[in-house]
């Protein structure tokens, strides 16, 4: 007797893809709402602008609120950890912080090096208050959110995300940015 061969897009992984995917659809919530909101378990969380942020960045539109798009798509083992204590204070530590950074050229963000690239006390600040003004957030929690992650970036290549996509989705002006905060800080500066 033989068995009918499981595609991995009919196994558990892909459920739990589609699941994350659905919530995440969801209506994004301002980061006042979230900051009280986001759950401590692990999972996945979409950050999400209206398209005159980044216009040149396209990204998947949200269902519920066309007017709203994905920029990034991000995992963590605990979502409040990494939403409140990296993207919304850190540039150290958030790939995303850093990013927008870089993208937000005209803004001035001022760096400085520690062991890393970082932006100063006040512009650390001052990118959150940006944050807060214009960006949103949905979230997912999954018990495996890497594999979660990496199934849905594939599938929906949003436009900050560099790691994971296709090379053919990556967005030469995400990358320049990213070089550009990268390089606007030496050591001993």
């Amino acid at each position: 007797m033989t068995t009918p061969e499981v595609r991995p897009a009919d196994g558990p992984a892909a459920r739990r893809a589609e699941e994350a995917l659905r919530l995440l659809s969801g209506v994004p919530v301002t980061l006042d709402v979230a900051v009280k909101r986001v759950s401590r378990g692990g999972g996945v969380y979409a950050w999400w602008a209206a398209p005159s942020i980044f216009p040149g960045l396209p990204g998947p539109p949200n269902e519920q609120v066309p007017s709203l798009r994905m920029l990034y798509l991000g995992r963590a083992s605990s979502l409040r950890g990494r939403i409140l204590r990296n993207h919304l204070r850190r540039s150290g530590s958030s790939t995303l912080r850093r990013t927008l950074a870089g993208l937000l050229v005209s803004e001035n963000y001022r760096t400085t090096w520690t062991d890393r690239v970082v932006l100063i006390p006040e512009d650390e600040t001052r990118l959150t208050a940006w944050m807060h003004a214009n960006l949103r957030l949905t979230w997912a929690q999954d018990v495996e959110p890497a594999s979660v992650e990496a199934t849905l970036v594939q599938r929906l290549h949003p436009p900050l995300n560099v790691s994971g996509v296709d090379p053919e989705h990556v967005q030469a002006a995400v990358v320049a940015a990213k070089n550009a905060y990268n390089a606007s800080a030496h050591p001993g500066s």
